[in-house]
Parts: C-alpha cells; structure tokens; sequence
C-alpha cells in the first residue's frame, strides 16, 4: 500500500473510530432515540450506511419497529412510574444500551470496510462509560425528586434532558466524527469526578461517626 494510501486509510479509521464511539456512548446515555436516528440517517445513505454489511438489519424496518416499541414502552412504564425508576428498570436499560453501542460501534466500522468484529467489544465499553457517567447521573437525580411534590414534572423534565443529550451526541458524531472521542474524555471525567465526590462523601461520614 502506497504511504498516500495508507494515510487515508488511517484517517478513515480514525473518523470511523470516533463515530462508532459517539455513536455507542449516546445508545448507554439512552438507547433508543440514537439508534432510531442512526437507522434513519442510513436508510438514506445519510452520513453512514450499512447496506451489503453483516450489520445492514440495523437500517432495516423491522428493527427500527422493534426499537421504537421498546422506547414507546419504556415511555409508557416511566408515565406510570414517574418518579424513581425501579433497578431492575434501570439495569435492562442498561443492557440494551450497551448491545446497541457494541452494534453501533462495529457497524460504523464495517461502513467504511474496517474490521468490525473488535468493535462490538469497543463499543459495548464506550456504552457502558456513557451510562456510568450520565445515565446513573440521570437516575440518582429522578430519585432525589422521587419524595417531593411534583415529582413527576421534575423526572419527566430530566427525562426530556437525557434523551435530548443522547440525541444530539449521535447526531453530532456521524456528521462531525472527532466529536465522538471528545464525549468520551467528557464521559471519563463525569465518572471520575462521581468517583471522587463519592469517596469524599464516605470519608465524611466515617469522619461522623
């Protein structure tokens, strides 16, 4: 391979690279309205695509179907339950969040014709970091409001501001492809910072005791 060629390759893969990881951390922010929105960009051929890849079901109707009846749901459950969601909840949110980064990420590798098998691994950690830094931020929050009068307005606002985020993080990584490692120093240091405020906290209250 020629060095003008192998640049671009390696370019390419860098882009790759960022919009699978913007793409994946978005779907552990919130799994669904990322992955709605990356079907739908690709259906179009619109910024990615992954017609003739072994991840072509992922623009495919009956998916997009199937993830928008998990989301309507979810909406659904969380009108019923507006305030604190239950763990068991939060943890198959959890779950499936970090099952469509892993197939976001490898599919944005196999867009550009990239190996796309790491990817899976890749993008089911780039998940789990988006969800370890706002998704949990998100959920302690709905259940500080749980107890006050109101609550409901307050969980469903919070609610409207996680997916909000979400939606943007996929949409800004599949045009602008480096914004996707940027979210991931930002995701790093949101844990990093709960980490530290968390040891903090517990210190203090041994210090009480």
């Amino acid at each position: 391979m020629a060095p003008r060629q192998r640049t671009a390759s390696a370019i390419a893969l860098f882009m790759d690279i960022g919009q699978g990881a913007g793409t994946a951390g978005a779907s552990g922010v919130r799994p669904f309205l990322p992955v709605l929105l990356t079907g739908a960009l690709a259906r179009g051929d619109d910024g990615i695509d992954f017609s003739g890849t072994d991840y072509s079901f992922l623009e495919s109707q009956w998916f997009l179907l199937v993830v928008l009846l998990l989301a309507v749901a979810v909406y659904g459950w969380n009108r019923r339950q507006p305030a604190a969601r239950s763990p068991q909840i939060e943890g198959a949110l959890a779950v499936i969040g970090i099952v469509f980064g892993a197939l976001m990420f490898a599919g944005s590798l196999a867009d550009d014709g990239q190996t796309s098998w790491w990817g899976l691994i890749a993008g089911a950690l780039c998940a789990a970091l988006g969800y370890l830094a706002l998704a949990t931020l998100f959920a302690r929050a709905r259940a500080r409001v749980s107890s006050q009068n109101g609550a409901g307005g307050a969980a469903s606002l919070l609610d409207i501001y996680a997916e909000g985020i979400a939606l943007a993080l996929a949409a800004l990584s599949i045009f602008v492809e480096p914004v996707g490692y940027a979210a991931l120093l930002v995701f790093a240091f949101l844990v990093v910072r709960s980490r530290r405020e968390g040891a903090q906290k517990y210190g203090g209250l041994r210090i009480l005791r």
